[in-house]
């Protein structure tokens, strides 16, 4: 039964390969479509956190806040994440 069932897999050869990797390239593609939007919507994610962290930050600085410096340290580590994060993004899957 063994035998048989490996002379079956054996004589699809080429074809079941040619299929699967069809398939994988197809799925690439997939891949590769629905990162273009995530890293844009990555970058507009920095964008507004920018903003909001920013206002947050100057208004902690108008109303005399002692941790003022630690607050804009962790804003500005956020943003940069967020900035890393989209480019490693597309270095891994637009190279």
């Amino acid at each position: 039964m063994v035998l048989v069932g490996m002379g079956s897999v054996l004589a699809q050869g080429n074809a079941g390969i040619q299929a699967g990797a069809a398939a994988i390239q197809q799925a690439t593609t997939d891949l590769q479509a629905y990162f273009e939007p995530v890293t844009t919507l990555i970058y507009v994610i920095a964008a507004l956190v920018g903003l909001f962290g920013g206002f947050r930050i100057y208004s902690k600085w108008q109303n005399g806040d002692q941790d003022v410096q630690k607050h804009a340290i962790g804003w500005v580590g956020a943003v940069l994440f967020l900035l890393a994060i989209a480019a490693v993004l597309q270095a891994v899957f637009f190279t």
